[in-house]
């Protein structure tokens, strides 16, 4: 495991360091609680998304009066 390598690096610094690396692993567990709580966005997309959001005319393929003749 990658425990025992930390602790064992950890004790090698002198206590100031071992102070920010506290810190920093404060701000680490503090961020992934940011992330865990924030809604992740709804995926959208496929077939169908703009059902009922957008309208066109019945006779849309239908030439126009201008192009007739």
């Amino acid at each position: 495991m990658i425990q025992p390598v930390i602790l064992e690096k950890l004790a090698e610094l002198p206590e100031s360091r071992q102070t920010e690396v506290l810190h920093y692993i404060e701000f680490l567990i503090e961020k992934q609680a940011k992330n865990s709580t924030q809604e992740k966005p709804t995926k959208r997309g496929g077939l169908g998304i703009w059902k009922d959001k957008i309208w066109r005319s019945d006779d849309f393929d239908e030439p126009l009066e201008d192009l007739k003749n």
